[in-house]
């Protein structure tokens, strides 16, 4: 989606500032009022046609909690239906019934999973090396390509259904967007029980350990994150990750499998004050994460003294403040981290939806409220106080946060790197997936991994 102009930037503030965003988006669709990296960040996710989930963006006519859920929605269960029917053909007409995955919660149960377990387990390793297709062509060429042998009839099947199943989490995720409301609440339950039964159906066939952990952090929030453990001896050295202001564990999980062989433990939460957390963000939700961090040092099976950080978007500034503020982290990385400018600048071009989701994560109670709790964040105090290894990572060209921020961090902390690709946006969502598997090489190199 091309950069907006001053005059589109005018149109979106005037109509933040009037509340008319959603009358206006009955006539131009919602993607005026969308952060253009919308469609490259969910069509990354979910394998989607970029040109058809444009498209679908500009068929949303409304940004109104149960006319936006009730339009994402048909289409994720369209996707969860196709991934059913896949399945039960998989299955046979000998084998237990099949899980309707529109009803997320009947798919992880003990009994359900094990069949799940077997019936995608030809195409698990294939998709965990290869992620979701935009295209039946795709998909088919990469099955072509790297499962020359076997029952292609059964790991083609298997591949789609895990596609569709991933496509149906990925929309119900965008039906999420930006949380807080209740069909969107809703939205992001079927969205992560769905991710839920996925994920225990496919880390067998991969061999990895993964275990739903909740963290007490205080106030009455928990932290319910994801620990994947590797195959092999450990005590293993871990990676907590963690992402920004609307994103999810599922979003961040599905490309990290990849990397499954890679020797390191991942820890996955989701950033204070988004989703599933009732207290809002502030300078003092720092303290959870450094709960965490204590939950993992004692944990036997992990390295307490090779623990790193990688944060993506806002996770990224929780990453940047914890490198300067927790003694147990030994490297960590910074994706399109907000610390200081991003900030201070100005709410041109801000869309009302976003305002809205950043009002109700700080908890602030009026636009000047909202200003005063973003500039409470800042951490441009703290870039000298970073001396462990530090990879910053953005776009060039930031449309969505202040690029130059990203720039003073890597350039006041002592142990530093920079790596700013060309003409891209926010977080390079452009380059994702060179930036993920840069990120891998540099984190086995800063913790010493041999990997498997």
């Amino acid at each position: 989606m091309a950069e907006a102009t001053l005059l589109q930037k005018l149109a979106v503030t005037m109509c933040a500032v009037t509340r008319t965003t959603d009358l206006a988006a009955r006539w131009t669709g919602a993607a005026p009022f969308l952060p253009a990296l919308f469609v490259l960040r969910y069509a990354n996710m979910g394998g989607l046609d970029h040109t058809l989930f444009a498209a679908q963006i500009r068929g949303a006519r409304s940004f109104r909690d149960d006319r936006w859920c009730s339009y994402w929605n048909r289409i994720a269960d369209a996707h969860a239906r196709r991934a059913t029917d896949l399945l039960r053909r998989l299955a046979g007409t000998d084998s237990p019934a099949v899980p309707d995955l529109t009803d997320p919660s009947a798919a992880t149960t003990a009994e359900n999973l094990d069949g799940l377990t077997a019936w995608i387990a030809p195409a698990a390793v294939l998709f965990a090396d290869h992620g979701p297709q935009p295209d039946p062509r795709a998909l088919a060429a990469v099955v072509d390509d790297h499962s020359p042998t076997g029952d292609r009839e059964r790991i083609t099947l298997a591949f789609k259904a895990i596609d569709a199943w991933v496509k149906a989490i990925t929309y119900y995720q965008v039906s999420a967007f930006p949380g807080h409301d209740p069909h969107r609440m809703r939205a992001y339950w079927r969205s992560r029980h769905l991710f839920d039964a996925l994920i225990g159906a496919m880390v067998p066939t991969l061999g990895l350990g993964v275990e739903h952990v909740d963290i007490p952090v205080g106030g009455g929030d928990t932290v319910r994150g994801y620990l994947v453990v590797p195959p092999g001896v450990g005590p293993h050295p871990v990676v907590l990750t963690t992402n920004g202001l609307e994103g999810t564990v599922q979003e961040l999980a599905i490309p990290q499998l990849r990397y499954r062989d890679s020797g390191m433990a991942m820890f996955l939460m989701e950033m204070p004050g988004s989703y599933a957390y009732t207290d809002p963000m502030r300078p003092a939700s720092e303290a959870a994460y450094h709960r965490v961090i204590d939950h993992l040092a004692i944990d036997a099976r992990l390295d307490g003294d090779r623990i790193a950080m990688v944060g993506v978007s806002f996770g990224g500034y929780w990453t940047a403040r914890l490198a300067a503020t927790n003694d147990r982290l030994a490297c960590a990385i910074a994706c399109g981290a907000p610390t200081h400018r991003s900030f201070h600048g100005g709410a041109l071009g801000t869309p009302q939806i976003i305002l809205h989701a950043l009002a109700k994560t700080v908890g602030a109670a009026h636009p000047i409220d909202l200003v005063g709790k973003l500039r409470a964040l800042s951490i441009r105090d703290l870039y000298l106080d970073i001396t462990i290894p530090l990879l910053v990572i953005n776009g060039d060209h930031d449309t969505l946060m202040s690029t130059q921020d990203s720039s003073d961090l890597a350039r006041a902390a002592a142990n530093a790197t920079l790596l700013l690709y060309p003409d891209d946006d926010h977080c390079a969502m452009g380059h994702y997936r060179q930036w993920l598997d840069y990120s891998q090489h540099w984190l086995l190199e800063q913790l010493a991994v041999t990997a498997n």
